[in-house]
Parts: structure tokens; C-alpha cells; sequence
């Protein structure tokens, strides 16, 4: 977030800031803990959610699980062989393009993800009224910047 032209950021400014990040960071922590308690590493839920949320019905592409995750191209397929190797996640080949391999949850990896989701989605419900009122007072105080501008999506 900039301040306006001539703006300086004020004490309560760089509060909102904190409590916006410490909620996001909180969120993230319990999340890593929820996905360690179900037997996954943070890591592949992340895997299995990019799986099961690519908008394109065949499945992502090893690429589009990177892209997604940030992670190297050579990293994210490390991920998936030891995603696949648990039984989680399955490759198959592209109908349209032999070079390309697309990935796909097992039902193992379904049901998993499936229960992750449910508590993710109590938890952000939960959460979404103070995060809602914190980046409205970001947004007010960014005067109009294209950051603040976008709620968030919860």
C-alpha cells in the first residue's frame, strides 16, 4: 500500500498493516497445522487444492501446478513424484498434446483434500468479518490505491 501524493502513513496505518498480516500469517499457521493433522505436508495441500481447483477440466499441467504453488518447474515435479508415490495424486497423458502429462486427485487424495476444504471454509467464514473490516480501513486510508482497491476473496 502507497500513501497519496504527500501522505505520510499513520501510527494506526501501520496497525492495520500488522493486524492485516499477523491474521494472514495466523490463518496460514493453522492451516499447515490442519493439513500436518490430516497427514499431509502444508505442501501437498497446497498440491492437491491446485489439482482439484484448475479451472480446466482435464487437469493441470505439471506447469500450471508450478505456476501456481511458485514453485520451479523441477521442484513441483519432486512434489508430485512423492504426492503420487502416497497414493494422492495420479499422471496421465494430454489427449491434444502427447509432451504434456496432466494431473488428477486419486479418490485418496479426494477425500483428503474434501475434508481440509470443509474446515478451511468454517475457519475463513469465521475470519472473514475481521479481515473484511481490517483492508476496509486499509482501503480508505490507501486513498484509491489499485491495491487497496480489491476486496479480498475469501
Amino acid at each position: 500500500m502507497r500513501s497519496s501524493p504527500g501522505r505520510q502513513l499513520s501510527d494506526d496505518d501501520h496497525r492495520r498493516l500488522l493486524e492485516l498480516r499477523t491474521g494472514l500469517r495466523r490463518f496460514l499457521r493453522w492451516s499447515e497445522q490442519q493439513a500436518r493433522a490430516a497427514g499431509l505436508t502444508p505442501t501437498q495441500h497446497q498440491l492437491l487444492l491446485a489439482i482439484r481447483g484448475h479451472p480446466d477440466p482435464r487437469g493441470p499441467t505439471v506447469g500450471d501446478v508450478a505456476d501456481h504453488l511458485l514453485l520451479r518447474h523441477h521442484s513441483a515435479v519432486g512434489l508430485i513424484d512423492r504426492a503420487e508415490a502416497a497414493g494422492l495424486v495420479a499422471r496421465g497423458p494430454d489427449a491434444d498434446n502427447g509432451s504434456a502429462v496432466r494431473l488428477r486427485l486419486t479418490e485418496r487424495g479426494a477425500r483428503q483434500l474434501e475434508a481440509l476444504s470443509e474446515l478451511h471454509v468454517e475457519e475463513l467464514a469465521h475470519l472473514a468479518p475481521t479481515m473484511h473490516a481490517l483492508w476496509d480501513a486499509l482501503e480508505r486510508a490507501g486513498d484509491g490505491h489499485p491495491a487497496a482497491r480489491q476486496p479480498p476473496t475469501a
